[in-house]
């Protein structure tokens, strides 16, 4: 597969095999500043006729991968770019779909009424019904005067 180019699923030219090592390809890109790129065999389709390899995946995402340095291919650091890391776990859930506190997927509303803070579509609904404002805890929108003698 050596000298094929490499076209990535946006029809932009990623680069030219210049290798190939184990599970990898190895890809030269670049005209003056060339850098090269490892991508998983998984990612690549090489139509012999054409010299071509086609990527399933962008060149943007290839140009975004961790670039080989000194000739030498980092595999975790690319796995992990392309999603194909081993070991990564996924955030922890308590049972049928409940987050962990500390859980990313936790959407503002969802924190707010777990930290005890009025979400505000909830507080904008009972202030257009006419509710006053007062009572609720943050900070007072006037603040009082520190020279007015109650």
């Amino acid at each position: 597969m050596e000298g094929y180019e490499v076209v990535g699923t946006d029809d932009h030219k990623v680069g030219e095999v210049v290798a190939v090592d184990r599970d990898f390809l190895i890809v030269e890109a670049g005209l003056l500043r060339k850098t090269r790129h490892a991508i998983p065999m998984a990612f690549a389709h090489a139509d012999d006729g054409e010299r071509v390899v086609r990527l399933t995946i962008s060149k943007e995402l290839v140009d975004g991968s961790p670039a080989l340095k000194d000739h030498e291919v980092d595999r975790e650091a690319v796995m992990e770019h392309y999603g194909l890391a081993e070991g990564y776990e996924a955030p922890e859930t308590k049972g049928l779909g409940e987050l962990t506190p500390d859980d990313p997927a936790w959407s503002a509303e969802q924190e707010e009424l777990r930290t005890g803070v009025e979400p505000a579509p909830e507080r904008r609904a009972r202030i257009r019904e006419g509710e006053s404002d007062a009572g609720v805890r943050g900070r007072p929108i006037i603040p009082p005067d520190s020279h007015d003698p109650l």
